[in-house]
């Protein structure tokens, strides 16, 4: 989870709020003090914090409540504006050009640049972009074969010569020829520098006057915490055009200092990476950032998701319109549980989730997975009649599936269970009837509990 303990320290910190009987100056004194050990714990300014929770106390203790909301409720609402203002405002590459967008990739060794250039491809390729990649890095051996491998795995095409030596030559090659391709988006990644940020910011102004680039993309590596405020001051000064993508923030402790030391030099934070994988890269959206911090959900990101792995509407409304008819088979089901897969890890798409996303234990969300990637296993184990038709599935075919699967026929037997129940809560609520009093409780106490 991003900033994980960070995201908990808050959190408990509002509920604090929440939960006390009445508040007072003491009380937001109180949660002040529990939002400067939650920020200065993940590697935050000093001074920002104290300027930060001076706002919030302020506006705690100043402000008149609106009508209809409760102090409780308007004290959580300053907090999350006044972080969410902390962290900056969104920003957008800008697509619509009618020329391809030319983006080019720099950062230090080591930032997650090239990981970085093939997820920004695979993001606007789901988007409905036609994007295309270029190497002109020259520096390190096994650059190219990298971004190859990455190319391959998204399904991009992708420039490089590993025989080069001059990356300015490759990157206007690679831009020729994906123009011709009529590609609507190249990046091209650099060579990352291992020295400061002075000759990383020379390389990158030698060849932009060759490249012409419409966007400058700055990786920076979270784990750097504060120090990632020399180069984002570095960077928004030597170009007006640019945008920063900050990595690797999940599981650091530093990823608040990066975040907020970023922020503060004004240069917008274009994209964050949140883990290893080709999917794990969003938006930088500060309100949606800090809702998830604080446990409220980002039900819009939710959806996002959701949007991105729908199949055409026509085919969608077609399976529902079957579905609602209490027509659910086996392979409907995989298909859901593949959807959710698509989506990234669930412990991300529970952060999402409004009210959830804190409250379940880590150790319940693993076993949760677990059981969802066995309900999948034992699934791919069945044949293509019985997917369709599970009524089929007695003890011979049960069997079978679970030597198939190195499943025992319980467990076999506990996915057709849960399946049934599925399709008849389904069924009912089609009809207009809702699950009768209890069901859907027991119900959700028994699918995994990371989908609950």
């Amino acid at each position: 989870m991003v900033l994980e303990k960070l995201g908990k320290s808050l959190h408990s910190a509002l509920q604090k709020i929440t939960r006390s009987g009445r508040v007072d100056e003491k009380t937001v004194k109180s949660l002040s003090k529990d939002i400067q050990k939650a920020l200065l714990q993940a590697d935050v300014n000093v001074q920002l914090v104290l300027d930060l929770t001076k706002r919030i106390e302020e506006r705690a203790l100043e402000e008149e409540v609106p009508s209809g909301v409760s102090r409780k409720e308007h004290i959580v609402t300053i907090v999350y504006e006044e972080i969410s203002s902390f962290l900056g405002e969104k920003t957008e590459i800008d697509l619509e050009r009618d020329e391809p967008t030319k983006v080019l990739m720099i950062g230090l060794q080591g930032s997650g640049k090239t990981t970085s250039t093939a997820k920004l491809a695979s993001y606007y390729k789901k988007r409905g972009y036609n994007p295309a990649l270029v190497c002109a890095d020259t520096y390190r051996p096994q650059a190219y074969e990298q971004l190859r491998q990455l190319a391959e795995e998204i399904e991009v095409p992708v420039f490089g010569d590993p025989e080069g030596e001059d990356p300015v030559r490759v990157a206007k090659e690679g831009l020729g020829k994906f123009k011709e391709d009529s590609k609507d988006l190249i990046l091209v990644d650099t060579a990352g520098r291992h020295r400061e940020e002075e000759a990383l910011m020379e390389e990158m102004e030698e060849i932009s006057q060759e490249v012409d680039p419409d966007e400058v993309i700055l990786v920076i590596d979270g784990t750097l915490g504060q120090q990632a405020e020399n180069q984002a001051s570095a960077f928004k000064e030597t170009t007006d055009i640019g945008s920063i993508l900050v990595t690797k923030l999940d599981g650091t402790a530093k990823g608040g200092g990066a975040l907020s030391a970023v922020a503060a030099t004004g240069a917008p934070i274009n994209f964050i990476g949140t883990g290893e994988k080709i999917e794990d890269l969003e938006p930088f959206r500060p309100e949606r950032f800090v809702s998830r911090l604080l446990g409220m959900g980002d039900i819009e990101t939710l959806l996002e998701k959701i949007e991105e792995t729908t199949e055409p509407e026509e085919i969608e409304r077609e399976k529902m319109q079957k579905i609602m008819k209490g027509k659910l088979t086996l392979r409907d089901f995989y298909e859901q549980l593949e959807r959710v897969s698509d989506m990234g890890s669930l412990e991300k798409i529970l952060q999402m989730i409004p009210g959830v996303g804190m409250s379940i234990p880590e150790e319940e969300i693993k076993v949760g997975k677990e059981k969802l990637d066995q309900f999948k296993l034992i699934m791919q184990s069945m044949t293509e009649e019985e997917l369709d038709n599970p009524q089929i599935l007695k003890d011979s075919r049960i069997e079978r599936i679970a030597k198939g699967s190195n499943t025992t026929k319980k467990e076999v037997r506990e996915l057709l269970d849960q399946y049934q129940k599925m399709k008849k809560m389904i069924k009912s609520i089609s009809r207009g009837r809702p699950p009768k009093k209890g069901s859907l409780r027991k119900f959700f106490k028994q699918v995994p509990k990371d989908i609950r």
